[in-house]
């Protein structure tokens, strides 16, 4: 189900920030397009260099997959871009506006939500306990719409609305890849980072989880940042592809031209 050239203008949701520098650059986000766009980013882990002069574009309203070997530098990339870990050169613009250098908090006020690979989900908490989480970036408000939006994401995933009260230990691994998701969605972001989503899930339950993404693109006009392991899934969703190796980028091209690509798949991506 490839879907070919980059997807159509988002039709993001408003900051929900605390009047931060980081505000500012989501003033009158409602209706605009997000797209996201890193260059050349040095990045890593005490001595070492993760990320060497990476340069990668996600087109607004677009799913967008980052390929590669473990040890690439994919999961790195996604810390860089929200801030977990520190950028040692280069620009992340979100919008026009760079976001390198500030702090995940403010990131995620700009209007990048994370969800890092492993289904993060605290587990001493209730599933609604996990969601409200999502929300502590946002200003104070009328109640009413944090209900509101606690039950738009009920609505999306309904596993989690039968089992809001319900220990987050209790999940399954796919029902918990919902609640981080969902927990992501309520921070209200223009750009959505997945890290790895079908990680451990069985086929029935990944292709759902892959379809949770196409609808968030295209219904939503969310752009999406596409970690994944299993690079045939990616690119049968996505609308262009970035392969990364041994930290720098290797190809860019649309995801039907990577995935035909023999050689690349041969090389890199291991289909």
């Amino acid at each position: 189900m490839n879907r070919g050239a980059n997807g159509s203008g988002v039709n993001g949701s408003g900051a929900n920030g605390s009047g931060t520098a980081a505000d500012t650059d989501r003033a009158g986000a409602a209706g605009e397009s997000a797209s996201l766009a890193v260059e050349g980013l040095v990045a890593g882990y005490g001595e070492v260099i993760a990320l060497d002069d990476v340069t990668v574009a996600a087109g607004a309203g677009g799913i967008t997959a980052v390929l590669g070997a473990n040890g690439a530098g994919k999961t790195t990339l996604l810390r860089a871009v929200s801030g977990m870990i520190k950028t040692r050169r280069g620009r992340i613009l979100l919008a026009d506006h760079d976001v390198a250098g500030r702090s995940p908090e403010q990131i995620v006020r700009a209007g990048i939500a994370h969800v890092p690979e492993g289904q993060g989900v605290i587990p001493e908490l209730t599933v609604e306990e996990n969601l409200r989480i999502g929300m502590m970036s946002w200003r104070r408000g009328p109640r009413a719409d944090r209900v509101a939006a606690l039950e738009e994401e009920y609505a999306r995933f309904k596993p989690l609305a039968d089992r809001r009260r319900k220990l987050a230990s209790t999940l399954s691994g796919g029902e918990r890849q919902m609640l981080v998701i969902a927990r992501a969605l309520l921070a209200r972001p223009r750009v959505l980072l997945l890290d790895e989503p079908s990680l451990g899930l069985a086929p029935r339950v990944m292709a759902q989880v892959m379809d949770t993404v196409v609808r968030l693109s295209r219904e939503h006009g969310l752009t999406i940042v596409l970690v994944e392991q299993n690079a045939r899934s990616a690119l049968a969703i996505a609308d262009h592809g970035f392969v990364l190796n041994l930290g720098r980028v290797v190809a860019s091209a649309d995801a039907a031209t990577l995935a035909a690509d023999v050689a690349l798949r041969h090389h890199y991506l291991g289909f």
